[in-house]
């Protein structure tokens, strides 16, 4: 699964860093790139697991 986001979130940046730096930039292209960014972010760190996942059974009374 890291293996498609983690180029897809270079390639976003990427092209919002690009786009931005242009004299006249489009705003639809550097809004369509956070989005992926966003979403690249949002699947890699859905995968990661919590640190406190023991201590979280623990607080439950």
């Amino acid at each position: 699964m890291k293996k498609i986001f983690i180029p897809m979130m270079v390639i976003a940046g990427g092209a919002a860093i690009y786009e931005q730096s242009k004299e006249h930039a489009n705003i639809w292209i550097q809004i369509g790139a956070l989005v992926v960014f966003m979403y690249g972010m949002m699947r890699l760190s859905a995968a990661t697991p919590s640190k406190n996942i023991e201590n979280d059974q623990d607080d439950v009374y």
